[in-house]
């Protein structure tokens, strides 16, 4: 039964912790994380870094419990085989009511904005959530009704998101024209000293590689997963990372520091206009679309089986009728409804809060982002158990990984204090509430899943 399961080769893990990284976020965050920088370049490759290695070892972490699971479900079974079925269905209410679908909503009104931008419309914030919303009913059915569809279109949005990416950076190096002028109307913005407060950059670099934690869930359908996700989880933040550098780099290379700092996200349309002329912008927002579209789908692909998992063990309502498979689709019709109900529903909150600015600026993916890093440390000290027991031979594997991991996610944690004092404590309040309400369903009614292995 299992072999029939196993869907997914390396190649589509790979490809979708980068399609999901990779998203809008390094197009349009990339001049935040300068402005939060003061302008320096190198505190900008420093903040990258850092967020970088948070993600590499806190995966190459993960990658020893994925390597030893026998159970479904990526990370809510690992808390459910390595630390307890209370803790996992505390977390698995995080990842089933907040985390998936916050950022599921989000992205998929972004992937409206760009629409909108790509076709020249009339911009306002109910087409955006009416485009939004069609995206997410699309890649939702798609991944339900055809699994080898969103496995492709997965492989190819990642390879069609690089093009500009690779692309700008290796321009970036052989670049020698002079930085564009300021677009009428915009202010100079010059280089300065910001102190600590480079560490709110720290920020937008977490949302930027947010989603490599979502090729988690596809584990027990990968080809050979034990050797296979470990390697994945490594690869990919590597990619990411590189890619990351290159774009950055180059963009500054072409548009210059000051022209980022003053006009913002207008230097990402600049830099495909002194590339490609009149017509650069809209070629590279065709790009930035497709590049959204993959995040959609990535995490769509992984949403639609986590309900499933946490009604395979009793932990949630309506358990008895989620967990009936799709014989022929191997997936859940119930699970299905659920995940994209409750994204449909986040998505509503998205437009109410942006309609009356409830969150001042911000969005609702904030309340999951930072908190997730919060609650992995708990997974990293059980990794540092089991190298104490012996179960894990390799020091750094067992000790380093782990610690830097947890450092990282500290000082992720602290960055959304610095970029958002006001509201990360409520954010990280009510995240913790929702994993309260799950603990305590887990203590009635939560049941240990068989092994899969």
């Amino acid at each position: 039964m299992m072999k029939e399961r196993e869907h997914y080769g390396l190649g589509t893990a790979i490809s979708m912790i980068i399609g999901i990284s990779i998203g809008s976020g390094i197009f349009f965050k990339a001049d935040e994380i300068l402005i939060a920088t003061g302008g320096s370049v190198w505190l900008g490759i420093l903040v990258f870094v850092i967020g970088a290695l948070c993600v590499i070892f806190g995966s190459i972490t993960l990658s020893q419990l994925a390597g030893r699971s026998s159970m479904r479900g990526g990370v809510v079974s690992y808390y459910e085989e390595f630390v307890s079925s209370k803790a996992a269905n505390a977390f698995g209410w995080f990842q089933l009511y907040v985390y998936f679908p916050t950022i599921t909503a989000v992205v998929s009104w972004v992937s409206g904005i760009y629409t909108i931008s790509l076709f020249g419309l009339e911009s306002s914030l109910e087409l955006q959530t009416i485009l939004g919303l069609m995206y997410m009913t699309f890649f939702f059915s798609m991944n339900y009704f055809s699994y080898k569809s969103g496995g492709r279109f997965q492989n190819i949005s990642t390879v069609v998101k690089m093009i500009p990416l690779i692309g700008i950076g290796l321009l970036g190096i052989f670049w020698n024209q002079n930085a564009p002028a300021l677009p009428e109307g915009i202010a100079l913005v010059e280089r300065s000293n910001v102190g600590w407060a480079w560490l709110g950059a720290l920020a937008p670099v977490a949302f930027s590689f947010d989603g490599w934690i979502v090729s988690t869930t596809i584990t027990q359908e990968v080809r050979n997963h034990r050797r296979t996700m470990p390697l994945a989880l490594t690869i990919g933040p590597l990619v990411v990372l590189g890619v990351y550098l290159a774009f950055f780099l180059g963009l500054i290379a072409i548009v210059g520091v000051e022209f980022i700092l003053s006009a913002g996200d207008q230097a990402i349309g600049q830099a495909g206009q002194s590339i490609l002329g009149i017509y650069g912008e809209r070629i590279l927002t065709s790009f930035v679309l497709i590049s959204i579209l993959g995040v959609v789908n990535g995490i769509s692909l992984g949403y639609i089986r986590l309900p499933h998992t946490l009604a395979m063990k009793n932990m949630m309502p309506m358990s008895g009728r989620i967990k009936n498979l799709d014989e022929e689709k191997g997936l859940s019709p119930f699970a299905a409804l659920t995940a994209y109900g409750l994204s449909v529903f986040w998505l509503v909150m998205h437009y109410i809060t942006q309609r009356w600015d409830i969150l001042a600026g911000g969005d609702i993916s904030e309340i999951a982002i930072v908190f997730s890093y919060v609650l992995y440390i708990i997974l990293y000290i059980k990794v540092i158990q089991l190298k104490k027991e012996k179960r894990i031979t390799s020091v750094f594997l067992g000790y380093v990984a782990p610690v830097l991991g947890t450092i990282g996610s500290l000082v992720i944690l602290l960055g959304g204090w610095f970029s958002n004092p006001f509201y990360m404590p409520i954010f990280i309040g009510f995240s913790a509430l929702v994993c309260v309400l799950g603990y305590l369903y887990g203590t009635k009614h939560a049941q240990p899943l068989i092994n899969e292995g």
